[in-house]
């Protein structure tokens, strides 16, 4: 078994016991209430494979893009990245593309001399979210193949760095510190989460999805 197969599945097995009301991969199999903001086409909202047939994915990437605004809150980010994930899952080309363009925004913001925080966390969440697509693809039927497909798509990338860089960079976003919580190994999932759980007496969304993920 490779290190980073060791790495997701060590990671994912200290998230078990850090929070046993979840189930599978976190930033894959658990949709994000985001209310009516703007989001790509989903069929029902508590689905977390709700593809809509009628959505022509082969342009997930350019909606994608559209969607990302610097007004776009982060929990609505993270609905949207992970539907365009799953999307672009189907076609190893396009999953290609999404990295890629995610990617050229941290890399544009460096470049500049001014490290774009919502373009690392998009990356970040990407990332991670198509290599637990990958991994997932090896034991559950409703994602088969899907390792084969992926296979070494995220390997030249890392994740957790990327997010945790963004919320270095944003350190009111109790959001991010979400994200966190779902990929980080025993203990610091806790810490993330009393900051999220903090902000959540302010913040009814992310109350709402707290509660919906049993984390309160």
């Amino acid at each position: 078994m490779h290190k980073r197969m060791l790495i997701t599945s060590f990671a994912l097995a200290a998230l078990a016991v850090a929070m046993p009301a979840l189930a599978g991969p976190p930033f894959i199999c658990h949709p994000f209430e985001i209310g009516s903001a703007n989001s790509l086409p989903w069929g029902a909202l508590n689905n977390y494979l709700g593809m809509r047939d009628d959505y022509d994915f082969q342009h997930v990437v350019a909606d994608t893009e559209m969607l990302l605004t610097p007004s776009m809150p982060t929990l609505v980010r993270m609905e949207t990245l992970r539907r365009a994930s799953i999307y672009a899952s189907r076609d190893r080309a396009i999953a290609e593309r999404l990295i890629a363009s995610v990617m050229r925004r941290v890399h544009a913001a460096d470049q500049s001399g001014q490290p774009d925080a919502q373009a690392l966390f998009d990356a970040g969440y990407v990332v991670e979210a198509l290599n637990e697509l990958e991994q997932v693809g090896r034991y559950d039927k409703q994602f088969a193949g899907l390792d084969r497909l992926l296979a070494g798509l995220t390997k030249p990338f890392d994740a957790r760095p990327l997010i945790e860089k963004s919320a270095a960079l944003r350190p009111g976003d109790a959001s991010i510190e979400l994200a966190l919580a779902l990929i980080s190994r025993v203990p610091e999932t806790e810490t993330h989460l009393q900051k999220a759980r903090l902000a959540a007496r302010q913040d009814a969304l992310l109350a709402n999805n707290l509660a919906r993920l049993q984390l309160q």
